[in-house]
């Protein structure tokens, strides 16, 4: 229930009632530790984190049939094969599927956002589509 919050439920098409109560979203991080601010943005999460973790709790999940790769992180970890920058990985979201792969919803990234209209006209319609047929 922060900025990135908010701009994620907008994105996603989901009320925060749907995000929070629904029980079909969950929200799994590559750590459960906030590793602090770096220079550019927070520190990247903390290494053998998500190896250790990830697999046993999708094992709990197993319906799941759409994965938000949220910021660069989760891209690097979820898709080796991702293209060599997050724009170009995110530009071809329609490649990865079932994982979604999308650019932060930080504040910080509202530059990024303006530099690539493409995202809010192209990317995130079919972002909301998805998620809805899923509902």
């Amino acid at each position: 229930r922060d900025a990135s919050g908010n701009r994620l439920r907008e994105w996603m098409g989901v009320t925060e009632d749907e995000f929070y109560h629904l029980g079909k979203i969950a929200v799994v991080p590559l750590d459960f530790y906030y590793p602090g601010k770096g220079k550019s943005g927070d520190l990247p999460p903390r290494k053998g984190f998500a190896e250790k973790w990830h697999q046993p709790l999708l094992e709990l999940m197993p319906n799941v049939q759409l994965t938000l790769l949220i910021g660069m992180y989760a891209q690097k970890y979820y898709l080796p094969n991702r293209k060599k920058t997050l724009t170009e990985t995110v530009a071809h979201y329609s490649e990865y599927a079932p994982y979604f792969p999308i650019v932060h919803p930080s504040p910080l990234n509202y530059g990024w956002m303006n530099q690539h209209p493409w995202f809010m006209t192209d990317v995130l319609p079919d972002l909301q589509a998805q998620v809805r047929a899923l509902l």
